[in-house]
């Protein structure tokens, strides 16, 4: 295999990138991430959580539940255990405290609209009587009403609509009808969102302290993935036209998050996009591609940084920002098909990554795996990128793409934190750096 084609290092230290998955072309150059940042503005002191409602700080918190759409179920924890609650009543709300609620995105980004009108989607009739279900109750109705008259007045004001002489415009209060009519997206549609509990952690002092991915314990990000692929099962068995889900989490403004509240989201798509159909197509004539090119690879060059028995962590080359890949070492190439075992594996040594990334950088988290119609397997794999630098005019004008951190600095970076919080006890079940096995094709998806 001649990975030169690939990675090089030049004599100044420029280190020249192609993804063998992608094709984009990334250029880490020394001393790029030190240039002086003119138009950077200090922020200012994080203020005190002292005083502070923490159940009520945004929409997700735990003390605004009837702010969301209903939810589809809750994760809660009870003497020790957890337990799965579907569909509760809204006046059952408070009863309970959700560690990871899941309920639908209100502002879709493929919305229930596109599934009726361009296929022909018809709800499936126990999705609908939930929802009926829901309205049948004062309080559920109401709940409904609230967060229909709250996306319609988003809309009108996103729209230029509902003004009249420099007042707001009286309409008419929508019928009960309407309001039912309204909230099917709610329950049929496929954008869904993982809620966690906390805005900030539970030990925090200031609003620096948001709670992170890697601030879960191991044990919470287990049921955080295990309530993920719990929504994506779901709406691959209710929509019988969506062939892909996206699954991928915004951490903070810099990554595209509307809210400083740990979630995930779902999107179900039609199609699988063009990075998927491209990494099928490599697949289809070379089924081992993802251990020749991705784990291999990284092994032959040091990236590879952490491992347990289920998954594996190296530092990806030729991505526009740094990266983190973690590949699941399972023959299961879909999430849902892991065992539990399996599935706690990868989610132990993704919460190792996202910890030492640390709650302060911007990162996406996103998932790729085999679609559900893919005669050949990919396997599942997740990528954590930071989002540290904006891109400018040079990445349009040529296409190569500037990284202010080499893929070994970034090695450099992850392994000392990875070691004490190893023994802090903060992160558990990894292996790291000269402990990693890395035997030659250790994802097993191909067999």
């Amino acid at each position: 295999m001649k990975y030169s084609a690939f990675y090089n290092i030049m004599p100044d230290g420029t280190v020249k990138q192609i993804n063998p998955f992608t094709g984009n072309e990334v250029w880490a150059v020394p001393e790029r991430a030190s240039k002086p940042a003119q138009n950077k503005v200090q922020p200012p002191e994080p203020a005190s959580l002292e005083g502070v409602d923490r159940g009520h700080i945004c929409a997700f918190c735990s003390g605004r539940y009837l702010e969301t759409a209903p939810e589809k179920f809750r994760y809660v924890r009870e003497d020790g255990a957890w337990h799965r609650h579907d569909h509760l009543p809204a006046d059952s709300y408070f009863a309970t405290t959700a560690e990871f609620r899941c309920f639908a995105n209100l502002f879709e980004i493929v919305t229930l609209d596109y599934w009726k009108q361009n296929y022909g989607y018809i709800p499936p009739p126990e999705t609908l009587e939930q929802l009926r279900r829901h309205a049948a109750t004062e309080a559920g109705l109401q709940h409904l009403r609230a967060v229909v008259e709250y996306k319609q007045a988003h809309r009108n004001r996103s729209n230029g609509n509902g003004k009249k002489n420099g007042a707001t415009e009286e309409k008419p209060a929508l019928s009960d009808d309407e309001i039912l009519a309204l909230s099917e997206p709610m329950y049929a549609g496929c954008h869904e969102l993982i809620v966690a509990r906390n805005h900030y952690h539970p030990d925090g002092t200031t609003e620096a302290d948001l709670l992170s991915s890697g601030r879960l314990t191991p044990t919470e990000h287990y049921q955080y993935f295990k309530a993920t692929i719990e929504s994506l099962r779901r709406i691959v068995e209710r929509n019988r036209y969506v062939r892909y889900v996206s699954v991928f989490q915004n951490w903070l403004k810099g990554a595209g998050a509307s809210f400083d509240h740990l979630h995930k989201q779902l999107v179900g798509l039609d199609e699988w996009g063009a990075s998927i159909t491209r990494q099928v197509k490599m697949l289809k004539k070379d089924p081992n591609a993802f251990n020749e090119y991705a784990v291999n690879f990284a092994a032959m060059f040091n990236l590879v940084f952490a491992e347990n028995e289920h998954a594996i962590a190296f530092v990806g080359i030729g991505h526009r920002f740094p990266t983190i890949e973690i590949f699941s070492k399972s023959r299961n190439a879909r999430p849902w098909e892991h065992t539990p075992e399996e599935l706690q594996g990868v989610s132990d040594l993704i919460h190792a990554c996202h910890a030492a990334t640390g709650a302060e950088i911007s990162c996406n988290e996103e998932w790729y795996y085999s679609p559900i119609d893919a005669v050949v397997k990919m396997p599942w794999h997740v990528l954590i990128k930071w989002r540290i630098h904006v891109q400018a005019g040079f990445e349009g004008g040529t296409s190569i793409f500037l990284n202010p951190m080499t893929p070994v600095e970034l090695r450099d970076r992850i392994v000392p934190r990875l070691y004490a919080l190893r023994d802090e006890g903060t992160v558990r079940n990894v292996l790291i750096a000269e402990e990693c096995h890395i035997a030659p094709n250790p994802l097993n998806y191909y067999r």
